[in-house]
């Protein structure tokens, strides 16, 4: 499957994908696009993924993605116990409306 392109550069859209990854992560619900939220939703299943796995290598392809050392730390010690017994699913897309400016349609990204 190919990612959805953003209307971005390859370089703009991994920088927004790593933020975006970061927030929900750090603050457990960002208020974003929906079509932001479908790109950056396998990505942070992905990264709760490899903190439940909790070797070397997991921290580090973590750490090489997410932007801030006190989240990584977060992910392995707090969201993995959280879902230790949680086969998946550990992110819900809310909808939440248009966006008052242009109309594009707004969605809560929060974890479970």
């Amino acid at each position: 499957m190919r990612p959805k392109k953003l209307n971005r550069t390859k370089a703009q859209r991994r920088a927004l994908m790593r933020g975006l990854v970061t927030a929900v992560l750090e603050h457990e619900q960002v208020e974003t696009t929906e079509a932001k939220a479908k790109a950056a939703r396998p990505l942070v299943e992905k990264m709760i993924t490899l903190g439940k796995r909790g070797d070397l290598h997991s921290r580090r392809r973590v750490a090489s993605y997410v932007n801030d050392d006190s989240v990584v730390k977060k992910v392995f010690d707090v969201l993995a116990e959280r879902y230790a017994d949680r086969p998946g699913g550990y992110t819900r897309v809310l909808k939440k409306g248009p966006r008052r400016g242009d109309g594009s349609p707004m969605v809560i990204v929060e974890l479970v």
